[in-house]
């Protein structure tokens, strides 16, 4: 399919639900992109453009979006891949569309002291834009649904992260999302990667079965049509198999055989109203034997996410279980669909940033404050994760907690006050230690008391939701701060002396500021605060001020020896010349041995050229090509780097092979990369990396890395290259 029947199909797409869709603009957002992208490839080797219509294909498809949503992810990558800007797109467009485009677009790097620190400002950057529009993660789930579709064309170890990152990240919000369909095909997606030979096995089995399944399916879909009919409830039933993640969660946690499996098929029963679900359910309890502990009912007390359906899982006539799920037609497309289902209706996407005000996507980012990064993507990966247990307050008000929740959990999700005033619980009217985990159903009720001295620290250990402890931690912060200086600096002494430390290297004047940037505090006294009140562990504060030091030690080390090189070099020149003696890398330094040498980058020197080294602070000494502009007889002469220049030359025993580079200027043409690879091969130049780009007269400009034995190797290879038809010049850096 070429790239313009793509974008027709597109458009009917989106015309199929939303007549009223502005096609003229998301033809314009095309050509936009296209011309955007127009010089880029993917790994495949495609023309770049076909990903961004992949996803706007996505976007329309599976989620049914408004029109602002299809253009923005026409774009997506706009913003980040070329030179186009927030505001290009707010002029051409809208200012919603370059909000969308922004917000989609890969976060900045920038620099953290830890992995986990990048993740978490990654992730809370992801969930304020939810926070302001929910179609931002619509089309960034889009996005990676696409990446993970086409994952083949990228390194294994690529694979595997980004499909890690896919499962803990990407699929869980897809959940809480209510998007059940784009959360399988995320999950089944990252584990083909992840356990190529769990999911090979699960599926090669699930071929094998293929006819003897789908013949219990269409034998069981008719029973339940016939008895439906009979009734004269109107319905549409649906039969599926579960899909292979699902499978293979249960499977290899619970250590089970396929056959094991109670849920392997589901089959769908949708009508018009809820009156009418639960007379399903007694006709299908009749037609079959339904199995104990395995009825849920999801319509009266729905899930966070909004999806609300009955399960009930029976005994069929050919002893295979199966589950049946039953919902009306509105429940059916927020199950399938989620948040997305509320756009189906709408056109040109009227109202639709309200939606993405969720209440846990505030909470998830509430919960960040006073944690570090490591505990803060653990704690989101559960409020994720986790499947919730429903519990009801003695009012009969719904609360929802994550599985293995405790009373601290319940109170503190009732309100902050009555977790500080707790001192004991009641479940189902009888009193429970605060740590007994709550069951879907129970009665909770929390016993306060205005003379409670607040939470214990225990409670940190004993709450489940990030919530809980979040607010447990506010309380210590603001309640106790000299108490937690006091524990926080035993502590942190503690793990220090552990380490074979000592304070008086912490509080060095020189050394001290240089600590406090690495953990991020401002004082010790706050660093303390944070160990005290369980936001920060002294662990991992001793092992960053450890390496710190390390760091800072070897530094001056290094200034030591190059002062000391400095103070010898300036003596030896008051007296008489010493014999030369031969040092490191094939270079001779006057008047030293075995002094540490390295080649400097900017001119990459070869066997051949004339030299000139430099004392550096703390590295040696740098060795520049003598016609180098860092090594200009203005610099040599300066007063501020007197005595640092000396004389180096090369020795009798030279290395095989030495870095370099070179630039070549050439008229662009076909082939060329190809006739220059060619004549490199030829040399026997071993070739390190080559960076190309093209100009918009036609120039194309090229600068090779690569390994030679020596100049006259360097200037054969030259020589070479100016054979090559096209290059006009071959030139060696400098500077």
């Amino acid at each position: 399919m070429t790239i313009q029947e793509q974008y027709q199909q597109l458009e009917q797409t989106v015309l199929s639900y939303n007549p009223g869709a502005d096609i003229q603009k998301i033809r314009e957002a095309f050509e936009f992109a296209d011309k955007c992208h127009s010089q880029q490839k993917r790994k495949s080797g495609e023309p770049y453009i076909i990903h961004p219509l992949a996803v706007a294909q996505i976007v329309a498809e599976e989620l049914k979006l408004d029109s602002e949503s299809i253009e923005a992810a026409l774009m997506h990558d706009c913003i980040e891949d070329s030179e186009t800007d927030h505001d290009e797109i707010s002029r051409l467009f809208s200012p919603t569309v370059a909000d969308l485009v922004e917000g989609v677009s890969k976060l900045t790097r920038m620099q953290y002291a830890t992995k986990e620190d990048e993740q978490m400002e990654n992730l809370r950057k992801m969930l304020i834009a939810m926070s302001k529009d929910i179609r931002v993660i619509l089309i960034k789930i889009s996005d990676r649904l696409h990446n993970m579709r086409t994952m083949e064309y990228q390194t294994p170890v690529k694979q595997k992260q980004k499909s890690l990152e896919t499962m803990e990240i990407y699929a869980p919000i897809a959940h809480r999302l209510g998007m059940q369909r784009m959360k399988w095909q995320l999950e089944d997606l990252s584990l083909k990667y992840l356990d190529p030979v769990g999911f090979h096995e699960i599926t090669s089995r699930l071929d094998e079965r293929k006819p003897e399944y789908d013949a219990f399916m269409a034998k069981t879909q008719k029973q339940i049509d016939r008895r439906l009919e009979e009734m004269h409830i109107s319905h549409v039933v649906y039969g599926r198999m579960k899909h292979p993640y699902s499978i293979y969660r249960k499977m290899f946690s619970q250590n089970k055989s396929l056959d094991e499996i109670l849920d392997l098929f589901a089959f769908r029963v949708v009508v018009d109203n809820v009156g009418d679900c639960y007379n399903v359910l007694g006709v299908v309890h009749d037609l079959y034997k339904p199995i104990l502990g395995r009825f849920k009912d999801y319509i009266g007390t729905p899930k966070p996410n909004g999806y609300q359906s009955l399960h009930t899982t029976v005994m069929g006539s050919d002893g295979l279980p199966f589950e049946v799920q039953i919902r009306t037609q509105e429940m059916h497309e927020i199950a399938e669909y989620g948040v997305a289902a509320h756009w189906k209706y709408k056109q040109n996407g009227q109202g639709g940033g309200a939606e993405g005000r969720y209440e846990w996507v505030r909470r998830l980012l509430e919960n960040q404050e006073g944690t570090d990064a490591e505990e803060y993507i653990h704690t989101l990966r559960v409020d994720l994760f986790s499947d919730e247990v429903f519990v009801f307050t003695p009012n009969g008000d719904v609360q929802n907690l994550p599985a293995g929740a405790t009373p601290i959990d319940f109170a503190y999700s009732v309100h902050s006050a009555v977790g500080n005033r707790m001192v004991g619980a009641k479940v189902n009217n009888r009193i429970v230690t605060l740590d007994c985990q709550l069951k879907n159903g129970d009665i909770v009720e929390i016993i306060t008391s205005k003379s409670s001295k607040g939470p214990s620290r225990d409670w940190l250990k004993i709450a489940r939701s990030s919530e809980a402890r979040s607010k447990i931690r506010q309380w210590f912060k603001k309640e106790r701060r000299e108490e937690n200086i006091a524990n926080g600096r035993s502590a942190f002494e503690a793990e220090l002396k552990h380490a074979g430390l000592s304070m008086k290297e912490v509080l060095a004047p020189d050394v001290l500021p240089l600590l406090m940037k690495r953990v991020a505090y401002a004082t010790l006294d706050d660093l303390y605060a944070a160990i005290g009140y369980g936001g920060f562990t002294a662990q991992k504060a001793v092992s960053r001020i450890q390496g710190e030091l390390n760091r800072v030690n070897k530094q001056q080390q290094a200034e030591k020896a190059a002062q000391e090189l400095l103070e010898e070099k300036q003596e030896e020149k008051k007296q008489e010349p010493v014999k030369t003696r031969r040092s490191e890398q094939g270079i001779i330094v006057e008047g030293l041995d075995n002094c540490l040498v390295k080649f400097s980058k900017c001119c990459t020197p070869v066997p051949g050229d004339d030299i000139v080294g430099f004392i550096t602070r703390g590295y040696g000494v740098s060795v520049h090509r003598a016609d180098c502009p860092n090594a200009s007889e203005a610099r040599r002469s300066a007063p501020e780097q007197e005595g640092r220049w000396i004389d180096v030359s090369w020795g009798d025993k030279v290395n095989d092979k030495y870095q370099t580079s070179i630039e070549l200027v050439c008229k662009d043409r076909s082939n060329l990369l190809l006739d220059v690879s060619a004549a490199l091969s030829t040399s026997n130049a071993f070739v390190i990396g080559v960076h190309c780009r093209s100009t918009e007269d036609d120039f194309a400009m090229m600068h090779i890395d690569l390994h030679v034995r020596d100049g006259k190797h360097l200037q054969t290879i030259m020589n070479k290259l100016h054979q090559v038809s096209g290059v006009l010049k071959v030139t060696r850096p400098a500077g």
